[in-house]
């Protein structure tokens, strides 16, 4: 599995958190999520699969969770592995991030994540500014 991002640290004990995460097409633009808070950065929308969750179902609430809108037909494209601290757990994390293309379809409310704004953005924009080298390269194989 590629790895991107920082090396695993010595000494630090890292938690495995898999997660799945969106890359949103639609009308030349991609549907990205800003976080604001403690990370302050544009990312894929997506996150944690929950205990008994499986990753579709985690990838349709993550999604409508930071940004607010209904996905349809997710596909899987891959697969990549960070390691990170998680301030908002107090964590450091073994970050497995199972990524999917998928079709925006409606939008249903703001998102209600906090600290989360939805934004529309060109793929170029997204391969150069996302928060992650892994979120990164996978917007560029997109393009």
């Amino acid at each position: 599995m590629r790895k991107y991002g920082d090396p695993q640290k010595s000494g630090v004990r890292y938690t495995r958190r898999p997660g799945a995460y969106a890359l949103l097409p639609l009308d030349g633009k991609l549907l990205v999520t800003y976080q604001g808070g403690s990370q302050n950065e544009f990312q894929l929308p997506g996150g944690g699969i929950d205990s008994g969750e499986t990753a579709i179902a985690a990838l349709h609430r993550e999604v409508w969770e930071e940004t607010g809108w209904r996905i349809a037909q997710p596909r899987f494209v891959g697969r990549f592995r960070r390691y990170a601290y998680l301030p908002e757990y107090d964590m450091w994390a073994e970050k497995i991030c199972l990524i999917y293309t998928a079709r925006p379809v409606r939008k249903l409310c703001d998102p209600i994540e906090p600290n989360h704004t939805a934004h529309w953005i060109t793929p170029e924009s997204a391969a150069t500014g996302l928060g992650n080298a892994g979120d990164r390269a996978f917007v560029a194989s997109l393009i």
